[in-house]
């Protein structure tokens, strides 16, 4: 077995899993106690799967495996580019076929009828009350509706969605710092109105953005407020012109894409992410600023694995340093080596993070340079570049 791979145990039987993409630095399993917790309560009380079975926030493909594994049919609903991969890589390491579940985004259209709904609660609450609100049509009387979360997930506003948006709520006892949340349906409730997507006006004295409206999508980074790191970035961003290829790397809602083809309207902007919702969110942006005709592309996708080396002139990147719970620099190393591969040369890379992750030093080894543009005390603007003459490495190889 693949030593990134790791068995989930349930009543079913054992399933290997893996997260995606696998990358030996990462010790993290595709699975935790809250999954092992959610299958054993479906076995025990003999829970009929039968019928029309949707899972909802499946991580790594965990509980979809087990429960196709089991002949459930489920659909499966999630945000992540990388979860998605992951759970039809999980589907055909267990022997399953790829029809075995349906995989749908956060922005499908959802199931018209949902006779049992699994939740594997979010870290963003605005994802879960957005994607309950979509669900609940879906759910009649009798749905059997269970969630699922680490202790530490489960709060007094998570509950008090499920109570708003399905229906009487009640949580399990906790088991290996896990609980379970129990939802009876109410058909009819008066439910409050879906507050996604999210539009505002930004402040002054951030650039070309300054008194502009974005849209944000329930989960996308700081869909409520713009946060300090990108306020700083958007104070010093690059002042190039001309017709150039410009990356918005992890783009959220593409407020600095935007920013850019704002401030140089020759250039070509792509926007990338590995959430669905983020890229909706980038899109309505650009589109309302900039207008129908802009110069984009929007790719929802890993890093940038469908860009063609030396393929481009500037990224512009605010690495995430969480991968749910635990805290990572390993999407900000993939960020990185894929920047330095699709860079042409002389092409730049410029990062916004906390000051205290350090990347300068990964970018020093990465790039043979970084500056800093600018900081302040708890953020810095970084700047590399990728010099001619350097031999390029696969993806898999620089990572």
């Amino acid at each position: 077995m693949n030593p990134l791979t790791t068995s989930l145990a349930t009543p079913w039987g054992d399933f290997p899993l893996a997260r995606f993409p696998e990358d030996p630095r990462d010790q993290f399993r595709a699975w935790d106690a809250a999954d092992e917790y959610l299958l054993r309560h479906l076995d025990e009380q003999g829970t009929d799967l039968t019928g029309a079975v949707t899972v909802l926030g499946d991580r790594w493909g965990a509980l979809t495996v087990a429960l196709a594994a089991r002949g459930a049919a489920p659909v499966q609903i999630t945000d992540s580019f990388l979860g998605q991969r992951a759970t039809r890589a999980n589907l055909a390491r267990n022997g399953l076929a790829p029809d075995a579940a349906q995989l749908l985004t956060t922005r499908d259209e959802p199931p018209k009828r949902i006779d049992v709904l699994v939740v594997r609660v979010p870290k963003s609450l605005a994802l879960l009350e957005d994607q309950l609100h979509r669900l609940a049509p879906a759910l009649h009387r009798d749905t059997v509706v269970v969630g699922t979360g680490m202790v530490s997930e489960i709060h007094t506003s998570t509950l008090r969605l499920f109570e708003q948006l399905v229906g009487p709520t009640r949580t399990s006892l906790a088991v290996r710092k896990s609980r379970l949340v129990f939802a009876a349906p109410d058909p009819s409730p008066a439910r409050p109105s879906d507050p996604w997507p999210l539009r505002y006006a930004l402040p002054d004295g951030i650039g070309p953005m300054a008194g502009r409206t974005v849209t944000n999508h329930g989960g996308v980074f700081c869909a409520d407020r713009l946060d300090i790191g990108t306020r700083l970035f958007l104070a010093h961003l690059p002042e190039r012109q001309g017709p150039l290829d410009v990356v918005d790397l992890g783009c959220g809602n593409g407020v600095v894409g935007t920013a850019v083809a704002l401030a140089n309207p020759d250039a070509t902007v792509t926007f990338a992410d590995e959430s669905f919702s983020a890229v909706a969110s980038a899109e309505a942006t650009y589109r309302e600023n900039v207008g129908p005709a802009g110069a984009a592309r929007f790719l929802v996708g890993d890093c940038l694995a469908e860009l063609p080396d030396a393929s481009v002139d500037l990224v512009l990147t605010n690495p995430p340093f969480h991968s749910h719970r635990a805290t990572t620099d390993s999407t900000a190393r993939r960020m990185f080596s894929d920047a330095r591969r699709a860079l042409r040369p002389g092409g730049e890379l410029w990062v916004v993070g906390n000051r205290h992750l350090g990347y300068h030093v990964r970018l020093r080894r990465l790039f043979g340079d970084c500056e800093v543009v600018a900081s302040n005390p708890k953020f810095v603007v970084l700047r590399a570049t990728a010099g001619p003459a350097r031999v390029r490495r696969s993806r898999a190889g620089a990572r």
